[in-house]
């Protein structure tokens, strides 16, 4: 429940369009709520600002809906991450308004505008794309949370030449989700270029050697760049929520 909501309801009991009782059943599901399958925090979004998102994987279709219904009731717009198709599905039958975003594998529902909340502008860096999924799971994730939020894609490092054209679209951004598989060199690359911070995203892409994208995660945290921060494997969504964090006004 955001904060909006809460003022919202208030001024309704103040001008008597609700009453008291009525307030109260609106505000029964703070600070959370008890369901079969999960309880649910309804008071993230008063906590952090930004309301509690549904990991999707290893969910059932029926308990990623039992969540998805209870945060659409308290009036949030949801983000659904690592959303099965079939899921969705589920999900948009009963909330038409809600978008997959299928390379993204994510799934949002906006009920209320999104507030534009960035200093600037997250600009998200894929290498190749095959990574491209993982950056889309970013894209969403930051949108959703009302940043501006620009895409440079296949621009790795095998042809370095593509990055370095377009060094006007660094020098703009404040923020950079940088993401790449394979050998994990283009964070890096990226974090001697630019004074903004960079958050380092290692994918599973790649050959036998990268082990699913481990060579990509150690390369990453032994950077030489300064300024460079790392999060786990394929986590577009902690990349795009921390890139969230550190652009917010």
């Amino acid at each position: 429940m955001s904060p909006d909501h809460i003022e919202r309801v208030l001024k309704q009991v103040r001008d008597g369009e609700l009453t008291v009782d009525q307030a109260m059943a609106v505000l029964k599901r703070l600070p959370f709520e008890t369901l079969d399958v999960a309880t649910v925090d309804h008071h993230r979004s008063l906590r952090q600002g930004y309301p509690e998102v549904v990991f999707g994987q290893g969910k059932t279709v029926g308990e990623i809906l039992s969540i998805v219904r209870s945060l659409a009731e308290a009036g949030e717009n949801v983000l659904v991450t690592r959303c099965s198709p079939e899921a969705a599905a589920a999900i948009r039958q009963e909330f038409g308004e809600a978008v997959y975003h299928e390379r993204a594998r994510a799934l949002t529902l906006v009920q209320r505008p999104v507030q534009a909340r960035g200093r600037g502008r997250i600009l998200v860096i894929s290498a190749g794309t095959s990574d491209a999924p993982v950056a889309e799971e970013a894209i969403v994730t930051a949108t959703l949370l009302g940043h501006e939020v620009d895409h440079l894609k296949d621009v790795g490092v095998a042809g370095l030449h593509r990055l370095l054209s377009q060094m006007d679209r660094l020098r703009e951004a404040s923020v950079f989700v940088v993401v790449a598989g394979m050998e994990g060199a283009l964070p890096s690359v990226v974090g001697g270029l630019v004074d903004k911070p960079v958050i380092a995203v290692p994918t599973s892409v790649g050959y036998g050697a990268s082990f699913g994208g481990v060579t990509a995660l150690l390369a990453m945290l032994n950077s030489c760049a300064s300024g460079v921060a790392v999060v786990n494997i394929d986590n577009g969504f902690g990349a795009g929520y921390l890139a969230a964090m550190i652009n917010q006004a």
